[in-house]
């Protein structure tokens, strides 16, 4: 079918816990599993760093809000439908495990065509490789426009405030945008396309109040920043339509309040002023590199973007949750309490946490303990790709529903009409059931593939590279072969532009 010809231009675990279903959530401070290290190539390896202790997660019976905003309620709450889904009981999905090797061969095939030999030079999966497309190295040709005067904190401070901009930009745009970039003329779409220009926007000083620093992201020009400057901005119009644009603005318009955190975010409201804070938090270990555990840089994206979710997310005591849903597929205990049916993601911070750790290691050499707490991403392309294999089957009645949708969404002007796909709401239980189950299938891939590409424990590819090099490429490439036309993913989910 022509999935396995074509050459990518390359540019430069799971942490167990027990579920939580009874009070007794006393486990001593975990040990840093082996932390990641950037080096000179772009890729990810280990640093023996035992002796960093990582907090432990909070009880959901004390206080289930943290708990369920944690980095560790993902997996671990995940990991509940992941075990139903092996024993075939999930509410909307039929599950072939005799197609899971299948499923880990193709990946493996994508890897090995892109990257063999040299998997070592696999980056992390993360936003730098987006503004990098075509193999053109943006943000490195960005960084040499810069005074000599800049060191490499403030370089890193800029980095920080593009990516997070460009990372709550990342959600589906839909089949019918692309942008044209000013600079080649060239045409993008998708998150590459975003991730362009999201560049060229930073680069034009379109989210700065400074107008002699341009390349700086503050607090008083997203407040500025209104739909019909973003819609420029990303050149969308009635013939390049966009989903979701006013959510994306009004996201960065929460963004711009949620600025005004000083403890993390300066008097200045610039999101790369996390840079500091981190760098002088207690938990960082001060040694020849920086050493910052995940958990300290999950408390600033969690704490200090809160105020950037709709308030109609799923809420736990009046406290937000974020990207955190109800699913019916969750056990309960008798008697049930609210928190026990919620099963959170929190895809977008996730994508942040990677994003931005890579420029804080590549320029300031800052290394991460604990970054396998973080998850695979729960997004459409990892998902598509397990029903794309068959792996998983939407039931019957769930497809018929979804089905139904899709064409009532059709009759609306600008959505799309062909390659029908099933359509739901981010928080239907389809959804909820599907997003939760691919984090666990990807952290069961994960150890296949490594065997299968024969690389040894210690020396495997890192979740992260497989999400880049494997999973996430092999979902859009399967979409591209299987809906030529929309190039959609199997499932299609209908976007506010704050989720994917």
């Amino acid at each position: 079918m022509g999935l396995f010809n074509r050459k990518s231009s390359k540019v430069s675990t799971e942490s167990k816990s027990n579920p939580p279903n009874s009070p007794r959530i006393s486990n001593p401070p975990l040990k840093s599993p082996a932390p990641s290290r950037l080096t000179n190539g772009g890729t990810f390896s280990t640093l023996s760093l035992t002796d960093v202790t990582l907090p432990r997660p909070p009880d959901p019976n004390i206080d289930p809000a943290a708990y369920l905003r944690s980095i560790y309620a993902v997996r671990e709450r995940s990991r509940y439908i992941f075990e139903k889904a092996k024993r075939h009981g999930l509410s909307h999905f039929e599950v072939d495990m005799s197609l899971f090797s299948k499923t880990a061969e193709y990946v493996v095939a994508i890897i090995k065509r892109d990257y063999a030999p040299d998997y070592l030079s696999i980056p992390q999966h993360g936003r730098w490789q987006h503004f990098d497309v075509g193999g053109r190295p943006r943000v490195d040709q960005m960084i040499a426009t810069w005074p000599l005067t800049v060191d490499n904190q403030e370089r890193t401070r800029r980095l920080i405030d593009l990516f997070l901009v460009s990372v709550l930009l990342d959600a589906g745009a839909g089949t019918r945008w692309s942008y044209r970039s000013k600079e080649s003329g060239k045409f993008y779409r998708r998150s590459e396309g975003l991730a362009v220009a999201s560049l060229e926007m930073f680069r034009a000083g379109a989210f700065s109040s400074n107008p002699e620093q341009p390349c700086q992201v503050d607090g008083p020009a997203l407040k500025r920043l209104t739909v019909d400057h973003l819609a420029k901005g990303l050149q969308v119009s009635e013939e390049n339509p966009i989903n979701g644009i006013e959510g994306r603005a009004g996201l960065l318009s929460r963004l711009a309040d949620a600025l005004n955190n000083q403890t993390f975010f300066g008097t200045d409201a610039r999101p790369g002023n996390m840079l500091d804070y981190l760098l002088s938090h207690p938990s960082t270990r001060a040694s020849s590199v920086p050493v910052i555990p995940v958990p300290t840089l999950w408390d600033v994206l969690m704490d200090g973007l809160a105020p950037i979710w709709p308030s109609s997310r799923t809420t736990i005591a009046g406290t937000s949750l974020g990207d955190a849903w109800p699913c019916n597929s969750m056990p309960t205990s008798p008697p049930a309490q609210p928190w026990e049916t919620v099963v959170p993601f929190h895809k977008l911070t996730q994508w942040l946490a990677y994003s931005l750790m890579v420029p804080m290691t590549k320029i300031m050499h800052i290394q991460f303990a604990g970054v396998d707490l973080l998850t695979g991403l729960p997004e459409y392309r990892n998902g598509g790709l397990l029903v794309d294999t068959g792996l998983l089957t939407l039931k019957d009645a769930d497809m018929k529903r979804g089905l139904k949708a899709y064409r009532d969404n059709a009759r609306l002007k600008g959505q799309p009409g062909m390659e029908v796909v099933p359509l739901f709401t981010t928080d239907d239980d389809v959804i909820v059931e599907w997003r939760a189950v691919t984090v666990g299938f990807l952290d069961e891939l994960l150890g296949e593939v490594n065997r299968l590409l024969g690389l040894e424990r210690g020396d495997g590819l890192t979740l992260a590279q497989m999400l880049e090099a494997g999973t996430w490429k092999g979902g859009r490439e399967l979409a591209e072969v299987s809906r030529p036309n929309t190039k959609e993913p199997p499932i299609m989910i209908l976007s506010d532009g704050t989720v994917f």
